[in-house]
C-alpha cells in the first residue's frame, strides 16, 4: 500500500483549516497545520511535505514570501489560496514559484481534486527504484531525464525542480524542435486556460534556464525563444566533422599518430 500524502494547510482562518482538514483526511492524507507564514516557513523547510496549500494573506509573512524563500531551497508543489483573483495577482503567484492557484471562495471537493492531479504529476523519491528494464529516459547532450524517476540531471548534477518546472521541461523535452506558443503550453501543461496570464510561461522558462545553467550553459540553450511565436526545445547535435576534429585534437595532444 502506498505511503500516505502529507500536506502542510497554512491559513490563519482557523474554520478553513478546519474545513480542508477534514476533507482532505477522509481521503487518507496526513494534516499539519499552521497559522502564519513564519510558523509555515519552518514547518516546510523542516518537514518533507508532498504539498503545501498556501494562503497569500497572512500575518508576520504573506505567502508570497514563504513561496519565495520555499524556493531557494526546496522544490515541494505549492497551491496558493487566496481571495485576489485579479490577475496581476495570479502572475505574481506563478513568479513566486506556486504551482496552481485556488481563489476563495472555493470547493473543498476542488481542492481534493487540485491536490490529487498534482500529486500525480509531483517529482517524488518514491519513483527512483523502478526497474531499469522500465525506466523511461530521454538523453541529451549534458542533459538526462528520467521520467520514471521524475528526475533531471545536468553534467551528473540533480537538479531541484518544481513539478511544474518539470512537466514543463519533459513536455517541449519529448517533441524537440515542435514550437510551442505561450497559449499552447498554458493549455497542454497547466491543464487548464489562464487567459492573459502569458507571463506565467516565462517566468517558468526562466527559472527552468537558471536552473539548467548552473550545471551547463550548454543545457539551458536548449530552451530556445521563436520570437513572436513562442519556445521550442532544440537538440545540439554535433556534425560528424567536428567530432572528428576535437579526435584528431586529442591524439595530436596526448603524441598519437
Amino acid at each position: 500500500m502506498a505511503e500516505e500524502a502529507r500536506i502542510l494547510v497554512v491559513d490563519d482562518e482557523e474554520r478553513i483549516r478546519r474545513l480542508l482538514k477534514m476533507y482532505l483526511e477522509r481521503e487518507n492524507f496526513k494534516i499539519d497545520e499552521a497559522d502564519n507564514g513564519e510558523k509555515a516557513l519552518e514547518m516546510a523547510l523542516e518537514n518533507d511535505y508532498d504539498v503545501i496549500l498556501l494562503d497569500v494573506m497572512m500575518p508576520k509573512m504573506d505567502g508570497m514570501e514563504v513561496c519565495e524563500e520555499l524556493r531557494k531551497t526546496k522544490a515541494t508543489p505549492v497551491v496558493m489560496l487566496t481571495a485576489k483573483g485579479e490577475e496581476t495577482n495570479r502572475v505574481h503567484g506563478f513568479e513566486m514559484g506556486a504551482d496552481d492557484y485556488i481563489v476563495k471562495p472555493f470547493s473543498p471537493r476542488e481542492v481534493v481534486l487540485r491536490i490529487k492531479a498534482i500529486l500525480r504529476r509531483a517529482s517524488s523519491t518514491k519513483f527512483l527504484h523502478t526497474e531499469p528494464k522500465t525506466k523511461d529516459i530521454i538523453v541529451f547532450p549534458h542533459l538526462m531525464i528520467d521520467n520514471d524517476a521524475h528526475r533531471v540531471t545536468v553534467d551528473s548534477h540533480e537538479l531541484n525542480l518544481t513539478p511544474k518546472e518539470y512537466e514543463l521541461l519533459y513536455f517541449l523535452a519529448k517533441q524537440t524542435d515542435k514550437v510551442f506558443s505561450r497559449e499552447q503550453l498554458l493549455k497542454d501543461v497547466w491543464n487548464y486556460e489562464f487567459f492573459g496570464d502569458l507571463r506565467t510561461v516565462d517566468t517558468h522558462v526562466k527559472r527552468l534556464r537558471e536552473k539548467l545553467n548552473r550545471f551547463s550553459p550548454d543545457a539551458a540553450l536548449m530552451i530556445a525563444t521563436v520570437w513572436g511565436v513562442g519556445y521550442k526545445f532544440e537538440n545540439p547535435v554535433i556534425p560528424e566533422d567536428l567530432e572528428n576534429t576535437e579526435d584528431a585534437s586529442g591524439a595530436e595532444a596526448s603524441g598519437e599518430e
